[in-house]
């Protein structure tokens, strides 16, 4: 190789350091945040549906700090370079999602789509080819929130809420028949949709159980 291409290809490598190490800074900062947020949402299994909105309101000022990472993130990313580096935050990414859907459904008994999801984590269409939500992504944080509700099933019938479960059984049901009508090419993502059987029949056994000792007021109502 001639010394002009070699050159070339050191401020290539050069950049690309610049870049990565600029990265690492904002996705340890991402990380803190997610964890902070995971920390916070942990304690819905030991929280009585009366005082879920506090400790939502706990919760929200981190998740809308957020936006403040990815807008740092997308200031970083060189234009069409996207799909480059996105491994690099994809873990963070994931437990925001996760974290901003557990926590509207918490709030609404919803489900936030791809878009939804994008605004309220400040993500913009216009940074499409440096930064934004891949639907892999947001259907990763989609199964993490059914893991988590199948734990919260079982939690909650321990603090005495028996109607939590029947409402997560019908929202796993519909999640679960969503991602049903998916055409999954990407191998771990279908792996990960055919776990979701084992937190479905996980909720169904606790529904049943709750249902036949007639502990819920929705069952006593219909006895």
């Amino acid at each position: 190789m001639d010394s002009d291409n070699l050159q070339k290809i050191n401020s290539i490598l050069d950049a690309d350091v610049e870049i990565r190490e600029k990265i690492k800074d904002q996705v340890t900062e991402f990380d803190k945040k997610t964890r902070t947020l995971s920390g916070i949402l942990n304690r819905i299994h030991s929280t009585r549906s009366d005082q879920m909105p506090t400790l939502l309101e706990t919760a929200r000022p981190v998740l809308v700090s957020c936006r403040e990472t990815t807008a740092a993130l997308a200031d970083i990313i060189p234009p069409h370079q996207f799909w480059k580096w996105k491994d690099m935050w994809s873990n963070s990414l994931r437990t925001a999602v996760f974290s901003a859907t557990l926590m509207e459904y918490l709030q609404s008994g919803a489900l936030l789509s791809l878009q939804e999801v994008a605004e309220t984590l400040g993500i913009q269409p216009d940074w499409q080819d440096r930064f934004a939500l891949s639907v892999e992504d947001y259907l990763h944080g989609v199964i993490n929130l059914v893991n988590e509700l199948s734990r919260l099933a079982v939690n909650a019938v321990t603090l005495g809420d028996f109607d939590q479960p029947i409402k997560i059984s019908l929202f796993v049901k519909d999640v679960f028949a969503g991602f049903a009508m998916l055409n999954l090419k990407n191998d771990l993502l279908r792996r990960r949709y055919d776990s979701l059987k084992y937190d479905l029949k996980k909720i169904e056994e606790v529904v049943y159980d709750v249902s036949l000792r007639k502990l819920a007021p929705s069952t006593k109502q219909e006895s």
